[in-house]
């Protein structure tokens, strides 16, 4: 796929020129907030003098959601397959026409469900192509998925399969704190049986690998504990005993990875949010979410490491409740779609990403 935007502009902040990695946004659900979100997102100046951004989606929807929202939109289009020919600095709406008839907004549906999973695989398609640098994702809604014939929880694993990826795993970013998660959407009785030390370890040593790429030359990972108080030396609980120390211990001695843990919970996101640690290893999905949104709801942005392209998404849902109102926040978009830009360009020059 030939494509000759200009990878250069001059910022108009600081007079020097930044490259523009080439974003490839997923509209997200058809029926929730991301039509909403992306296009707020893609009008801002700091994310156009971020990148150049390339909507994945559907044009006449997107069309339709602007002219209902007044929003700003009328971007050129291309069709899925055919090539970016002309140098632009606005947005380019991928068209992939894959819906038929109108999207109630709000409305669970299988078709928006498939129309969802295809705006991911068309990104992919364009990464693999090098006709886009990165990845930033609207959200999706996981039983429409389930209803369009998917069967993934959740854009990791969906990802994951698409890139044939061994090892991957979600973290957040939320302002100055980094976590990366053990397990993700599953019940709280089997996200407790995962903390187990073979599967610790590859978080670890995966969690250090992807730092690494963000251009943190010796990532400091600390692992959290599954039980109050780190378990007390075993009062509270065996898993840390068991599993977390013999893990964290291999990574250190074996991989030589500067890692530690367990700590208590209650305090390990504190530390590492000042500074004391470049990332923390959390257990479970709850355990890390709610530092990070009690820190930065609506900014914090997900990652999936492990991916052989950069992908970030939203730290929300598809938002059902207020789908086609115009009363969306679009901020937690703006801060995907400008760290994607970020790690795309520490990827390429080598560089520690300035998060």
């Amino acid at each position: 796929m030939n494509e000759t935007w200009p990878s250069e502009t001059n910022d108009s902040a600081t007079g020097t020129m930044v490259h523009r990695p080439r974003i490839a946004i997923t509209m997200g659900d058809p029926a929730g907030i991301g039509p909403e979100v992306v296009l707020k997102a893609v009008a801002e100046e700091k994310v156009r003098r971020a990148c150049r951004p390339i909507i994945v989606g559907d044009a006449q929807l997107l069309a339709h959601t602007a002219r209902t929202l007044d929003l700003l939109c009328g971007y050129d289009v291309v069709l899925r397959g055919e090539p970016f020919l002309e140098p632009a600095d606005d947005p380019v709406i991928y068209h992939l026409n894959n819906i038929s008839g109108h999207v109630e907004p709000g409305v669970e549906s299988g078709a928006a469900g498939r129309a969802a999973a295809e705006y991911i695989e068309a990104a992919v398609e364009l990464c693999a192509a090098g006709a886009a640098d990165a990845i930033s994702t609207a959200p999706i809604n996981k039983r429409a998925l389930f209803l369009g014939g998917y069967s993934f929880p959740g854009h990791t694993e969906f990802l994951a399969h698409l890139t044939r990826a061994e090892e991957c795993a979600m973290a957040f970013v939320a302002a100055n704190l980094r976590i990366v998660l053990i397990s993700t959407h599953v019940p709280l009785a089997d996200a407790i049986r995962l903390v187990e030390r073979q599967r610790i370890e590859r978080v670890v040593r995966l969690t250090d690998r992807e730092l690494k790429r963000w251009g943190i030359e010796r990532p400091r990972i600390a692992v959290a504990a599954l039980n109050p108080h780190g378990a007390e030396g075993g009062l509270f609980g065996v898993e840390e005993a068991a599993e977390i120390a013999p893990a964290v211990a291999a990574c250190r001695d074996e991989a030589g990875i500067a890692v530690s843990g367990p700590f208590s919970a209650d305090t390990i996101f504190l530390r590492a949010s000042r500074g004391e640690f470049d990332a923390v290893v959390a257990c479970y999905h709850d355990q890390a979410m709610i530092p990070v949104k009690c820190l930065s709801f609506g900014e914090a942005v997900n990652v999936t490491l492990g991916l052989p392209f950069i992908r970030t998404s939203v730290d929300h849902g598809t938002a059902f409740d207020i789908a086609g109102k115009g009363v969306a926040e679009h901020s937690s978009m703006v801060a995907a779609i400008l760290l994607a830009a970020e790690l795309a360009r520490t990827e390429q020059s080598g560089q520690e990403a300035v998060l």
